[in-house]
């Protein structure tokens, strides 16, 4: 017999990861709220429509909101997840599949952008001066402005992530990818400083920490841009996050050193955003070391042969930290 959606969502809930258990988890909720006790094969695709729409009419309206679309969208994305599952268990047939008979809405394009260098130096100085810990915050930027990882590959950085010798960190992200990332020898040292200092005690135990010894959370993040809201109001208007020093980064590096090496500097290794092409035009660890020397103004342990490119000012974006000794 073909489960309920209350019975199924349990069971998917425990099969898929964390990562999208915490994406989808908001809409699988609301669909046990409204469908809970229906079986699997009883919404039609206009039934999915329908509660795609109200969704986006029940939506709080915030300043960065896109009319509901998003909302739609990750509910439909989430039932489609769903019902792949009762494909593979034999619940359901592909051509009964009413989630995918479902169009997604079309998706707008971001309204992120690289940041500009007076830009990114206002942040840096008020993390860096303001707040209840303002050693970590200017840690959590270094980080992420170096690497262009995303917020959760921040968050899951742990000490045994942290090569020191070859100054660089593994990186855990989303769809469970990982990666060697080069970072400069100022931060690898600002790292294990921090560890040291903070850490668990354990080479898998989480690096970044509060003062006490807790490891930090998204909502860190959160209060860290609600504070830079608060000094710079351009940052509270336009909705600046984490994910803008991705764009900023990624940026300077694709007009820098071209697109491979970009690619390659923001861990990107499918084929769907770049065509074929990409196979043969692939950069390796050593050209993305070799751009990170230019944004940061340091040497870099994997380059044997001085930093330069025509057009890229020495200091980068961030240049040597305050009281490095650099």
């Amino acid at each position: 017999m073909v489960p309920t959606f209350d019975e199924y969502i349990e069971r998917v809930s425990e099969a898929v990861t964390a990562g999208t258990g915490r994406v989808y988890g908001t809409y699988w909720n609301r669909v046990r709220e409204v469908w809970g006790s229906r079986r699997l094969n009883e919404p039609t695709p206009l039934e999915i429509r329908q509660l795609a729409e109200r969704m986006k009419d029940q939506l709080v309206v915030r300043r960065n909101s896109r009319g509901g679309r998003t909302a739609a969208e990750h509910l439909i994305s989430s039932l489609r997840c769903l019902y792949s599952y009762a494909e593979a268990d034999g619940l359901i047939t592909e051509f009964n599949n009413p989630a995918k008979r479902v169009p997604k809405p079309r998706r707008l394009a971001s309204t992120r952008r690289a940041l500009s260098e007076r830009q990114l130096a206002s942040i840096n100085e008020v993390a860096a001066t303001t707040g209840n810990d303002p050693e970590l915050d200017a840690l959590i930027l270094r980080l992420h402005i170096e690497t262009a990882c995303r917020r959760g590959g921040g968050l899951a950085l742990r000490r045994a992530d942290l090569d020191m010798e070859q100054c660089m960190v593994q990186l855990h992200e989303k769809g469970e990818t990982v990666r060697w990332q080069p970072i400069s020898p100022t931060l690898a040292t600002q790292l294990a400083g921090h560890s040291d200092d903070r850490g668990g005690g354990k080479p898998t135990d989480r690096l970044l920490r509060y003062r006490n010894g807790r490891p930090i959370t998204s909502r860190r993040h959160d209060h860290l841009w609600q504070r830079l809201g608060k000094h710079l109001p351009w940052v509270a208007t336009q909705q600046v996050s984490t994910h803008w020093l991705r764009h900023t980064t990624l940026t300077w590096v694709e007009r820098s050193f071209g697109y491979a090496v970009a690619r390659a500097f923001a861990g990107h290794n499918g084929r769907s955003d770049a065509g074929t092409t990409s196979t043969y035009v692939r950069a390796d660890v050593y050209e993305v070391a070799r751009a990170l020397a230019a944004l940061t103004g340091e040497s870099h342990p994997l380059l044997s042969a001085p930093v330069g490119v025509r057009g890229v000012n020495t200091q980068g974006l961030i240049g040597p930290s305050p009281g490095d000794g650099t």
